[in-house]
């Protein structure tokens, strides 16, 4: 669907991870893996999490192939539930476009709440969304709050507002407009780090 490129979202975090010196992040919502592959190209361990069986598969076989089997570890996931990190584990999670799936503004909390659980103090947060720019806001069948369903698939658009709701013991370092695709879907990269 988004091709085998690693996303730019990625490409600004490998920049972000390498300035902070994290080499161990958590990808939720991994998909197909090209962001996955692109951080164990540079060096960063990623522990791959995703919802789809085939997807991990996918990582899997990826990783074999390309000889990064020693950067990533990958686990079938629904990240509506406890993530299964110690407290304080973590140097970095990201996810790209994951926040924006279908899921409701309460279980977005919660999963906040988990990340930042699980990460270490001043431990980043990063995450991209779509927002209510976007050409498809408002628009296919309304399915509460900001959820709206298109050709059989539900996307939760962000504000600025709903970014900052989600802040909760995390302090904003980054809320940028970018555009990727075709459409173009357009989106907000955030990058929080916790208080």
């Amino acid at each position: 669907m988004f091709g085998l490129d690693p996303s730019e979202p990625a490409k600004k975090s490998l920049k972000l991870f390498q300035e902070k010196k994290i080499n161990k992040i958590v990808e939720l919502g991994a998909g197909l893996g090209r962001d996955t592959i692109f951080f164990a190209k540079n060096s960063i361990h990623v522990n791959a999490l995703d919802y789809s069986g085939s997807g991990i598969k996918i990582i899997n076989e990826k990783a074999e192939k390309q000889n990064l089997s020693k950067y990533i570890s990958t686990k079938i996931f629904d990240v509506r539930k406890k993530l299964p990190f110690e407290d304080n584990s973590i140097e970095a999670c990201f996810s790209h476009m994951l926040y924006c799936m279908a899921l409701t503004l309460n279980e977005l909390e919660n999963l906040n709440n988990e990340i930042y659980r699980i990460l270490k103090p001043n431990g980043i947060n990063i995450y991209t969304v779509r927002h209510t720019n976007d050409g498809d806001y408002k628009k296919g069948i309304h399915r509460g709050e900001d959820l709206y369903e298109n050709d059989g698939f539900i996307v939760h658009f962000f504000s600025k507002e709903k970014v900052n709701s989600l802040l909760n013991g995390f302090q904003n370092l980054k809320l940028e407009n970018f555009e990727e695709g075709k459409f173009p879907r357009k989106l907000f990269f955030v990058c929080n780090k916790k208080n």
